[in-house]
């Protein structure tokens, strides 16, 4: 008897050891062992009881009978207890597995796409550069075809020269001439060498033609060559950072623009200063925020900045994007932000400096490594009547234009957009107001996004320059100046 009883304990605590430890499947394999270990010894060691005390005991054979069926029972129950722990540890077991390898087959998707972008991207670099490389050798061929033929003009032009001197040998000869009456011998002389002279000059004119050909032609590679590098130069780029501006550009000569009217950089009678550039010339030569007032308006603070020998006035500056420039109607009407860190002067106010004569409207642009380029343009700013209508003619630069040339570009917001284009709202969709035309990228009171945002949505959001052809250059800082068109020269 007490043997049955240590065995029924025995497998008592086994069934509850079981019970309380089936979250780890490990653990129960150990149980089971221990089960399957202690069982028998406990049957055994009741067995060997039961023979022990046969002679003593008053029913031995009945006893032990229903003795074992108990303990065979408790085991059957222990047992069932176990498989049907098994039963679900294998069912857990399938079910992690299954997961396992729905995980490993949509990451081998997931690679095998990747993989086939990156080979598309490298394809299509060394298209380009092997185009680029075809371009230059072409330049250079040009190149030396081109010095060639300027030696050669140079030869024509001294021949014309010296042909010039002959001519007016002949001319003196021929006035002596007109005096004394010539033979018919010296008069067909003379006819000859007027044919001749008339011939060597109609020369000249068609190779100075075809030089102009040549040099039209070399433009046109030059412009091919340049668009080709652009394009490079942003693929090489695009898995950095965001795309930088090259860091060696050539700037385009300057198209020298015609002063109309220089009234404001005049002092009013009242001693008001109408613009930065009136207080440049009054002796200040620090930048910083001043006090302006144009004609026919109030008096308002703006930021001067002292760039080559004067002082321009800032209509916008973003370096940071820690002011939000998703603004109203109103807000870009009349201006926000601090005037020394981010902040747009306002149309109302910009309108008020520029209509006092011809301006020059100056674009400076970093983009992420730091590097610096320009763009400036002639242009001239409607009145509130006609939604600050912006009109924009490129005088120079360092970096491709990217805003429209001879067009009215209205100026709109998300609460205003006054041309809706195929019912796509562009300041709503894109952020910030600004004179959008055909809702194009570029935009630079969008939002300020860092290179580490490479969500498409937010790029399209962003803060960027995008010309016509190519892509585009996410900017890190912007600023936009105004001076009167009597600036004589900087660099």
């Amino acid at each position: 008897t007490q043997n049955s009883h240590t065995a029924k304990t025995v497998s008592r605590k086994s069934l509850c050891i079981l019970n309380n430890q089936r979250v780890s499947g490990a653990e129960n394999m150990k149980i089971i062992l221990v089960f399957l270990f202690v069982a028998p010894l406990a049957l055994s060691a009741r067995a060997e009881k039961d023979h022990s005390s046969f002679d003593s005991a008053a029913s031995p054979e009945t006893k032990s009978r229903f003795a074992m069926l108990d303990d065979v029972r408790i085991l059957a129950n222990g047992l069932l207890q176990l498989g049907h722990g098994l039963k679900d540890f294998v069912h857990k077991t399938k079910g992690q597995m299954n997961d396992i390898f729905q995980k490993l087959y949509i990451f081998d998707r997931s690679f095998y796409e990747l993989s086939l972008q990156t080979s598309e991207i490298k394809e299509e670099e060394e298209q380009l550069r092997q185009t680029t490389a075809r371009l230059q050798i072409n330049n250079e061929e040009i190149k030396n075809l081109s010095q060639e033929m300027n030696s050669k003009i140079e030869d024509l032009i001294q021949n014309k020269i010296q042909l010039q001197e002959k001519v007016w040998g002949l001319e003196d000869k021929v006035t002596k001439l007109a005096i004394i009456q010539p033979s018919i011998q010296e008069t067909k002389e003379i006819s000859s060498l007027k044919a001749f002279v008339e011939q060597q000059d109609n020369h000249i004119k068609q190779l100075l033609k075809i030089v102009e050909d040549q040099h039209v032609q070399l433009d046109r590679q030059h412009n091919q060559i340049m668009e080709l590098e652009d394009k490079l130069n942003h693929i090489e780029l695009q898995e950095l950072a965001e795309n930088s501006f090259t860091e060696e550009q050539t700037e385009p000569e300057a198209i020298p623009f015609p002063v109309h009217n220089a009234t404001a950089v005049i002092y009013k009678s009242d001693g008001a200063a109408p613009d930065c550039t009136a207080l440049s010339n009054s002796g200040i030569r620090s930048s910083g925020v001043y006090t302006i007032k144009p004609n026919g308006s109030e008096a308002f603070n703006v930021y001067c900045e002292m760039k080559f020998g004067s002082s321009w006035t800032v209509i916008q500056n973003r370096v940071d994007g820690s002011l939000d420039f998703n603004q109203t109607w109103d807000a870009y009407a009349n201006g926000f932000g601090e005037l020394n860190e981010e902040f747009w002067l306002g149309l109302n106010k910009t309108y008020s400096i520029t209509k006092q004569g011809d301006y020059i409207l100056r674009i400076e642009l970093q983009d992420w490594k730091d590097n610096k380029r320009y763009i400036e343009y002639a242009f001239s700013l409607g009145g509130p009547e006609t939604d600050y209508t912006l009109q924009l003619s490129r005088i120079s630069g360092s970096i491709p234009n990217a805003l429209p040339e001879q067009t009215e570009l209205r100026f709109s917001t998300a609460d205003r957009d006054v041309d809706i284009i195929n019912d796509f709202n562009c300041p709503e969709n894109y952020l910030g107001g600004w004179w959008h035309s055909e809702c194009e990228e570029t935009n630079l009171n969008g939002k300020y996004v860092a290179p580490r945002s490479r969500g498409r949505l937010d790029r399209r959001k962003g803060l960027y320059w995008k010309p016509k052809k190519g892509r585009y250059y996410l900017l890190k800082s912007t600023k936009i100046m105004i001076h009167p068109t009597d600036l004589k020269s900087f660099d």
